[in-house]
Protein backbone atom coordinates (compact mmCIF):
# COMPACT_ATOMS: atom_id res chain seq x y z
CA UNK A 1 0.00 0.00 0.00
CA UNK A 2 1.32 3.45 -1.00
CA UNK A 3 0.51 5.24 2.33
CA UNK A 4 2.75 8.23 0.95
CA UNK A 5 0.34 8.75 -1.35
CA UNK A 6 -2.90 7.78 0.96
CA UNK A 7 -1.33 11.07 3.24
CA UNK A 8 -1.47 13.29 0.54
CA UNK A 9 -5.26 12.48 0.26
CA UNK A 10 -8.25 14.65 1.62
CA UNK A 11 -9.52 11.45 3.87
CA UNK A 12 -5.64 11.19 5.36
CA UNK A 13 -4.76 14.89 5.70
CA UNK A 14 -2.59 15.28 8.71
CA UNK A 15 -1.89 11.63 9.50
CA UNK A 16 1.48 10.30 9.12
CA UNK A 17 2.68 7.25 7.03
CA UNK A 18 3.43 4.91 9.88
CA UNK A 19 0.05 5.95 11.58
CA UNK A 20 -1.70 5.82 8.43
CA UNK A 21 -0.14 2.03 8.28
CA UNK A 22 -1.59 1.12 11.49
CA UNK A 23 -5.17 2.75 10.73
CA UNK A 24 -5.67 0.36 7.42
CA UNK A 25 -5.60 -2.35 9.82
CA UNK A 26 -8.26 -1.08 11.71
CA UNK A 27 -10.22 0.51 9.15
CA UNK A 28 -10.53 -3.53 7.65
CA UNK A 29 -8.76 -2.04 4.65
CA UNK A 30 -9.07 -4.12 1.14
CA UNK A 31 -8.45 -2.82 -2.34
CA UNK A 32 -10.63 -4.12 -5.47
CA UNK A 33 -9.84 -3.10 -9.01
CA UNK A 34 -12.41 -2.96 -11.67
CA UNK A 35 -13.01 -1.92 -15.40
CA UNK A 36 -13.91 0.42 -17.29
CA UNK A 37 -17.99 0.51 -16.83
CA UNK A 38 -18.08 -1.54 -14.44
CA UNK A 39 -20.68 -1.36 -11.74
CA UNK A 40 -19.19 -0.55 -8.13
CA UNK A 41 -22.19 -0.01 -6.30
CA UNK A 42 -25.69 -0.73 -7.35
CA UNK A 43 -28.55 1.43 -6.79
CA UNK A 44 -31.00 -0.62 -4.37
CA UNK A 45 -28.14 -2.04 -2.33
CA UNK A 46 -26.62 -0.71 1.20
CA UNK A 47 -22.75 -0.48 1.98
CA UNK A 48 -21.05 -0.29 5.12
CA UNK A 49 -17.76 0.80 3.41
CA UNK A 50 -16.71 3.53 1.54
CA UNK A 51 -14.23 3.99 -1.58
CA UNK A 52 -11.31 5.86 -2.09
CA UNK A 53 -9.91 5.99 -5.41
CA UNK A 54 -6.48 5.14 -6.04
CA UNK A 55 -6.10 5.35 -9.61
CA UNK A 56 -8.89 6.19 -12.20
CA UNK A 57 -12.26 7.48 -11.44
CA UNK A 58 -16.04 6.92 -11.16
CA UNK A 59 -19.36 8.42 -11.82
CA UNK A 60 -22.58 8.86 -9.44
CA UNK A 61 -25.32 7.84 -12.08
CA UNK A 62 -28.98 8.45 -11.28
CA UNK A 63 -31.37 6.18 -13.08
CA UNK A 64 -34.75 6.74 -13.70
CA UNK A 65 -37.93 4.36 -14.13
CA UNK A 66 -38.38 5.31 -17.79
CA UNK A 67 -34.73 4.31 -19.01
CA UNK A 68 -33.02 7.57 -18.90
CA UNK A 69 -29.88 8.41 -16.50
CA UNK A 70 -27.88 11.81 -15.09
CA UNK A 71 -24.74 11.85 -14.04
CA UNK A 72 -24.95 13.62 -10.47
CA UNK A 73 -21.09 13.73 -10.04
CA UNK A 74 -17.82 12.80 -10.68
CA UNK A 75 -15.21 11.01 -7.83
CA UNK A 76 -11.09 11.21 -9.02
CA UNK A 77 -8.14 10.03 -7.68
CA UNK A 78 -7.41 10.68 -4.31
CA UNK A 79 -11.34 11.08 -3.38
CA UNK A 80 -13.90 9.01 -1.69
CA UNK A 81 -17.58 7.87 -2.22
CA UNK A 82 -20.68 6.25 -0.61
CA UNK A 83 -19.53 7.82 2.79
CA UNK A 84 -22.87 9.12 3.16
CA UNK A 85 -24.68 6.23 3.14
CA UNK A 86 -22.28 4.11 4.79
CA UNK A 87 -22.39 6.04 7.52
CA UNK A 88 -26.02 4.89 7.64
CA UNK A 89 -26.81 1.49 8.50
CA UNK A 90 -29.52 -0.20 5.93
CA UNK A 91 -29.54 2.85 3.84
CA UNK A 92 -29.81 1.92 -0.01
CA UNK A 93 -28.18 3.72 -2.77
CA UNK A 94 -30.83 5.89 -4.71
CA UNK A 95 -27.50 5.37 -7.46
CA UNK A 96 -25.24 3.63 -9.05
CA UNK A 97 -21.18 3.93 -8.83
CA UNK A 98 -19.63 3.21 -12.18
CA UNK A 99 -16.13 3.15 -13.01
CA UNK A 100 -14.96 6.15 -15.78
CA UNK A 101 -11.88 4.14 -16.61
CA UNK A 102 -9.70 0.92 -15.18
CA UNK A 103 -9.83 2.17 -11.52
CA UNK A 104 -8.50 0.69 -8.56
CA UNK A 105 -10.53 1.14 -5.14
CA UNK A 106 -9.32 0.88 -1.64
CA UNK A 107 -12.58 0.54 0.45
CA UNK A 108 -12.29 1.09 4.33
CA UNK A 109 -14.93 0.09 7.31
CA UNK A 110 -17.53 3.15 7.86
CA UNK A 111 -18.40 1.99 11.56
CA UNK A 112 -14.80 1.61 12.33
CA UNK A 113 -13.51 4.95 11.09
CA UNK A 114 -16.28 6.77 13.01
CA UNK A 115 -15.46 4.91 16.25
CA UNK A 116 -12.52 5.79 18.27
CA UNK A 117 -10.27 3.32 19.48
CA UNK A 118 -10.09 2.81 23.26
CA UNK A 119 -6.74 4.65 23.21
CA UNK A 120 -8.82 8.05 21.92
CA UNK A 121 -5.22 8.17 19.32
CA UNK A 122 -4.98 11.60 17.92
CA UNK A 123 -4.61 10.52 14.15
CA UNK A 124 -8.13 8.47 14.81
CA UNK A 125 -10.01 11.87 15.81
CA UNK A 126 -8.18 13.31 12.86
CA UNK A 127 -9.68 11.26 9.95
CA UNK A 128 -13.14 12.05 11.51
CA UNK A 129 -12.48 15.74 11.34
CA UNK A 130 -11.49 14.83 7.53
CA UNK A 131 -14.47 13.28 6.78
CA UNK A 132 -16.50 16.44 8.13
CA UNK A 133 -14.83 18.75 6.00
CA UNK A 134 -15.05 16.05 3.04
CA UNK A 135 -18.50 15.85 3.38
CA UNK A 136 -19.24 19.85 3.91
CA UNK A 137 -17.13 20.13 0.27
CA UNK A 138 -19.23 17.84 -1.69
CA UNK A 139 -22.30 19.67 -0.11
CA UNK A 140 -20.54 22.92 -1.61
CA UNK A 141 -20.28 20.81 -4.48
CA UNK A 142 -23.93 20.09 -5.08
CA UNK A 143 -24.90 23.49 -4.42
CA UNK A 144 -22.21 24.40 -7.15
CA UNK A 145 -24.05 21.63 -9.73
CA UNK A 146 -27.53 23.07 -8.98
CA UNK A 147 -26.49 26.59 -9.91
CA UNK A 148 -25.24 24.97 -13.27
CA UNK A 149 -28.43 23.52 -14.37
CA UNK A 150 -30.43 26.13 -12.51
CA UNK A 151 -30.79 28.38 -15.89
CA UNK A 152 -33.60 27.06 -18.86
CA UNK A 153 -30.81 28.48 -21.42
CA UNK A 154 -28.59 25.67 -22.63
CA UNK A 155 -25.64 28.07 -23.28
CA UNK A 156 -25.98 29.66 -19.60
CA UNK A 157 -25.38 26.32 -18.83
CA UNK A 158 -22.52 25.42 -20.59
CA UNK A 159 -20.72 28.82 -19.57
CA UNK A 160 -21.58 28.40 -15.95
CA UNK A 161 -19.91 24.90 -15.67
CA UNK A 162 -17.04 25.93 -18.34
CA UNK A 163 -16.84 29.30 -15.83
CA UNK A 164 -16.39 27.21 -12.56
CA UNK A 165 -14.29 24.36 -14.20
CA UNK A 166 -11.46 27.71 -14.68
CA UNK A 167 -11.85 29.04 -11.52
CA UNK A 168 -10.66 25.73 -10.20
CA UNK A 169 -8.06 24.86 -12.52
CA UNK A 170 -6.89 28.92 -12.19
CA UNK A 171 -6.50 28.83 -15.97
CA UNK A 172 -8.64 29.75 -18.83
CA UNK A 173 -7.34 26.56 -20.48
CA UNK A 174 -8.15 23.56 -18.77
CA UNK A 175 -9.65 19.61 -19.37
CA UNK A 176 -13.05 18.60 -18.13
CA UNK A 177 -13.45 14.97 -16.71
CA UNK A 178 -16.58 14.24 -18.86
CA UNK A 179 -17.00 13.34 -22.21
CA UNK A 180 -19.50 14.64 -24.67
CA UNK A 181 -22.39 12.38 -22.91
CA UNK A 182 -21.34 12.32 -19.53
CA UNK A 183 -21.67 16.54 -19.62
CA UNK A 184 -24.87 16.27 -21.02
CA UNK A 185 -26.01 14.05 -18.10
CA UNK A 186 -24.37 16.08 -15.65
CA UNK A 187 -26.13 19.45 -17.10
CA UNK A 188 -29.72 17.65 -17.65
CA UNK A 189 -29.27 18.49 -21.17
CA UNK A 190 -29.96 16.52 -24.57
CA UNK A 191 -26.27 15.68 -26.03
CA UNK A 192 -26.95 16.46 -29.40
CA UNK A 193 -28.78 19.96 -28.53
CA UNK A 194 -25.91 20.66 -26.32
CA UNK A 195 -23.34 19.87 -29.55
CA UNK A 196 -24.87 21.97 -31.39
CA UNK A 197 -24.63 24.69 -28.63
CA UNK A 198 -20.49 24.23 -27.94
CA UNK A 199 -19.84 24.65 -31.91
CA UNK A 200 -22.21 28.08 -32.20
CA UNK A 201 -19.84 28.93 -28.62
CA UNK A 202 -16.97 28.34 -30.54
CA UNK A 203 -17.80 30.17 -33.64
CA UNK A 204 -19.12 32.90 -31.86
CA UNK A 205 -15.51 33.35 -30.34
CA UNK A 206 -16.66 32.44 -26.77
CA UNK A 207 -14.97 29.32 -26.90
CA UNK A 208 -12.51 27.02 -28.21
CA UNK A 209 -12.59 23.18 -27.60
CA UNK A 210 -11.08 19.94 -28.85
CA UNK A 211 -12.47 17.11 -27.30
CA UNK A 212 -12.79 17.80 -23.48
CA UNK A 213 -9.65 20.42 -23.48
CA UNK A 214 -11.50 24.23 -23.69
CA UNK A 215 -10.17 27.44 -23.66
CA UNK A 216 -12.68 30.30 -22.44
CA UNK A 217 -11.91 33.27 -24.53
CA UNK A 218 -12.30 36.58 -23.76
CA UNK A 219 -16.16 37.14 -25.48
CA UNK A 220 -17.05 35.23 -23.15
CA UNK A 221 -16.79 37.55 -19.81
CA UNK A 222 -19.70 39.58 -22.05
CA UNK A 223 -22.09 36.58 -21.79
Amino acid sequence: MNTFFLANTPLFHGIKEDEIKEMLSCLNAREHSYRKDEVIFRAGSSVGEIGLILSGSVNIVVNFYWGSSHIFGHIGKGQVFAENYAAIPGKELICDIVSCEETEVLFLNMRNMLTTCQRGCAFHTRIIQNMLKISAQKNLNLSTRMMHTASKSLRERLLSYLSEQALEHGSTHFTIPFDRQQLADYLAVDRSAMSNELSKMQKDGLITYHRNEFTLNEAAHDE
